[in-house]
């Protein structure tokens, strides 16, 4: 037979247990998560690294693909009718694995190119372009949640995502890898020392910088407090050569403002890089 009084004081073991958890200090939103567990790093109950990862994550999961994807302005895509020796050129130079193959209209994407299916198609004897190595490009708004995009990643296998705007436009591009980099930190491969040399802006002298043609207008204006109009160029090479007027050949020269432009590397398509001097006169 049941005790009576075991079953009168359940419902009160009940209520107490649901006023002790009231009270009993336990995080009730993010802040007070990430609180607890700092006081656990602090008290040696995890790892710095092991913190920072935890703190990775719950960022991503507020993120967009907006606020870590590589900007238009810095895409490395291909034009698909270049020749085969060009496109290899431009794959070598850049150290990627994959690139975004555009038509006519860089908004256009036909497709991703590997870099292992451009080996491949070494080997062929005859290559009809690069139009049959291409793989389906996957496109995504700049609003999805970095949390989602990461999923579909691994269920997908795919590793690079093409960014468009509101209007379908191309925005930008996203990899596996810069999502990961919000959780981890900064992944470094063998390609990054060589990415290093190859800074949109790098530092030779006090007076002397090595300048990506690719470098954001923004970017340049906002570290050397110039006033370089964006309205119709995003990059510094757009704006430098539309200025010379015409695509000018390595060694060539212009000085806009107190910033004195070298043209230290270019092809028949597009200058790649300059030496910039800052004037020191008035």
């Amino acid at each position: 037979m049941p005790d009576e009084s075991d079953s009168s004081t359940a419902p009160q073991r009940s209520w107490f247990d649901r006023i002790s958890q009231a009270f009993s200090g336990e995080p009730k939103n993010r802040e007070e998560l990430l609180e607890e567990l700092h006081a656990a790093q602090a008290n040696g109950l995890l790892g710095a690294d092991t913190l920072e990862m935890i703190e990775g994550a719950l960022r991503v999961a507020d993120q967009q693909v907006s606020d870590v994807m590589v900007p238009r302005a810095q895409m490395v895509s291909l034009p698909v009718d270049a020749s085969y020796d060009d496109i290899l050129d431009q794959v070598i130079e850049s150290g990627h694995s994959r690139f975004p193959v555009h038509g006519d209209d860089k908004d256009e994407i036909l497709g991703i190119l590997l870099a292992k299916d451009l080996l491949r198609g070494c080997g062929q004897e005859r290559l009809d372009g690069v139009r049959s190595l291409l793989r389906p490009a996957v496109l995504i708004p700049e609003s999805k949640r970095l949390n989602v995009l990461l999923k579909e990643f691994r269920l997908s296998r795919n590793h690079m995502a093409i960014v468009v705007d509101e209007y379908g436009g191309v925005a930008g591009l996203v990899t596996i890898e810069d999502v990961l980099e919000e959780i981890v930190g900064e992944i470094d491969d063998e390609h990054d020392d060589a990415r290093d040399e190859n800074a949109m802006i790098a530092a030779e002298s006090e007076h002397s910088f090595r300048i990506n043609a690719l470098t954001p207008i923004s970017d340049f204006n906002e570290q050397f407090g110039t006033e370089f109009s964006d309205d119709e160029y995003d990059t510094v090479g757009g704006f430098v050569v539309h200025a010379i007027g015409h695509l000018p050949e390595p060694g060539e020269e212009l000085r806009i403002g107190r910033c004195h432009f070298q043209v230290t590397a270019a092809d028949a398509r597009r200058v790649h890089a300059f030496k910039m001097t800052l004037a020191t006169d008035a």
